[in-house]
């Protein structure tokens, strides 16, 4: 049976508290006021009719039914969506520890690779999908010539519906550097006499990543995991730019699904439903991911009570 102490709060700690509340006192109210009126006022409109003119009629579920029952874009977008995360998610997480294992040795000019492989997490997202877009290009791209020399016929991309996918989660690959640095200060935080120990004990590299690098890094994984799941369902601009949701709506992500309903069919109210189903998936499977957390993730220092 877990033991649970109350001490009271010393004048110092309420004083703390009180001056913390105060910094981010700016950050509650530009929330307030910009991020949860709209957010709650979009809620509202999901259960209307409106299309941004005259007043909002309330027509209760009829939104949400129509999007299950008689909307063929979105299957679309959930289905592209799905496969892009499927695709970019466990790539992100295991070359972003690759190259950040790399990065961690004490080796002369080891700042420079840092920066060179952080650089493009950095980037306009409009500006990388242009260049990408040339890359990917079927007869002038870098990408095709390269393997014309390996004797492989040059490949539609961004035109292709089987390929374009697979662009997509090349592209996204470009930005690992995000999950790089990350995982670079994980590893930096875990005790170096834990290794040292291991060594001693006959422990090679191997084994030494399995039982100490790893287990000791979960916290940081478990962090990734959840900010790339965030970060891949809210793909937008890449495809915005890149291919407008084709070819075949093969690449109709869901925020694309969002923007062309609200702004180009002026349907504010089921984009808002949109929006809010966009909101559901992301919380529904970020809560799977904390409740799966406990069997895997391991905190230094951490106990069980008994």
């Amino acid at each position: 049976m877990a033991l649970k102490f109350q001490t009271p709060k010393s004048g110092l700690a309420r004083r703390e508290a009180l001056e913390g509340y105060l910094f981010i006192l700016p950050w509650i109210l530009g929330f307030l006021m910009f991020r949860f009126g709209p957010m709650l006022y979009s809620l509202f409109l999901s259960f209307t009719d409106y299309a941004a003119r005259g007043a909002p009629q309330l027509i209760g579920f009829e939104n949400y039914v129509y999007m299950f029952t008689k909307d063929p874009r979105f299957l679309d977008s959930i289905r592209s969506t799905f496969a892009f995360v499927v695709g970019y998610l466990p790539l992100n997480l295991s070359i972003g520890l690759a190259i950040a294992l790399l990065m961690n040795q004490r080796v002369r000019g080891i700042f420079v690779f840092r920066s060179i492989y952080y650089l493009p997490a950095v980037t306009s997202g409009v500006a990388v999908a242009i260049l990408w877009q040339f890359v990917f290009h079927k007869q002038w791209g870098i990408l095709n010539a390269i393997l014309m020399v390996f004797g492989v016929e040059p490949i539609g991309w961004l035109v292709d519906p089987k390929w374009v996918m697979v662009a997509f989660v090349i592209m996204s690959i470009w930005g690992v550097g995000g999950s790089m640095i990350i995982y670079l200060a994980g590893l930096q935080s875990i005790p170096t006499e834990l290794y040292e120990s291991a060594a001693i004990d006959g422990a090679n590299r191997v084994r030494q990543l399995w039982h100490i690098t790893l287990p000791m890094l979960t916290p940081t994984i478990f962090f990734v995991l959840i900010t790339g799941l965030i970060g891949a369902f809210q793909i937008f601009e890449s495809a915005y730019v890149m291919t407008g949701g084709g070819p075949q709506y093969a690449t109709y992500f869901f925020g694309l699904n969002i923007y062309f309903t609200a702004f180009q069919s002026l349907r504010f109210a089921y984009a808002s439903t949109l929006a809010w189903m966009l909101f559901a998936i992301i919380a529904a499977l970020t809560i799977f991911v904390f409740g799966t957390s406990r069997r895997w993730v391991f905190y230094a220092g951490a106990r069980e009570d008994v």
